[in-house]
């Protein structure tokens, strides 16, 4: 039985909803599409982060950066928190592979050189170095800051252990866990030094740097 109005001509199917705006993304396409709105965002709030700080820095600020609706922050970071913990885990990643292809110290001084050639450009707008040193700071005001970066330091320093290990043991020898603990601490105090020269001193000659690298780290990373 025709269930439509008098005259109509029978149905053949079911009546269509209400349109669309558009057909949904295959869920490869919005997978990417998600990653690519997450990264705008967090190369944003870096550049905010950066220029005036966490407090000064807020979420209508990033958005205006990063061309987008305060809305659209939302959907995919709840809170200005939850930014600071992506960006400090994306550090986490970069040290994590910069670490993992140390196995000497030529390896770790031509990454080094490699980072503050980075570190130091004005124009690289993640600028890392002044991130570093505005997460720093506010993790002295901030418990939730605090908590994020020392898990982070936690990390790295046990990556550095392992890149420690492997370099020694690519020569024949061994390293006990008080003297990684030590050479850990001391690198650490050169990469970050260097992340604070590169803000302070970004004309710091190279040749100078590499040698100074070379002379610092020979007796760190050798057995």
């Amino acid at each position: 039985m025709n269930g439509g109005p008098p005259g109509a001509p029978p149905s053949n199917g079911p009546v269509p909803g209400p349109a669309t705006e558009g057909p949904l993304l295959p869920a490869r396409e919005a997978g990417e599409r998600a990653r690519a709105q997450r990264e705008r965002i967090l190369l944003a709030a870096r550049r905010c982060f950066a220029e005036h700080g966490f407090h000064a820095a807020s979420i209508a600020d990033i958005a205006k950066t990063a061309e987008m609706s305060s809305g659209l922050i939302y959907r995919y970071f709840d809170s200005k928190d939850a930014i600071v913990r992506a960006i400090v885990d994306r550090q986490m990643e970069e040290a994590r592979g910069l670490l993992d292809a140390i196995g000497s110290a030529e390896d770790l001084v031509a990454a080094i050189l490699e980072h503050f050639e980075r570190w130091s450009r004005p124009q690289n707008d993640e600028r890392d170095a002044a991130l570093f040193l505005e997460m720093a700071a506010e993790a002295s005001r901030d418990p939730r800051v605090a908590e994020v970066t020392r898990t982070a330091d936690g990390v790295v320093r046990a990556r550095l252990r392992e890149a420690l290990r492997r370099s020694v043991r690519a020569e024949g020898g061994e390293i006990d866990a008080a003297t990684a603990e030590r050479r850990v601490l001391a690198l650490q105090c050169v990469i970050e030094g260097l992340m604070v020269r590169a803000v302070r001193q970004p004309d710091l000659d190279r040749a100078t740097l590499k040698a100074c690298l070379e002379e610092a780290l020979a007796g760190l990373i050798g057995p």
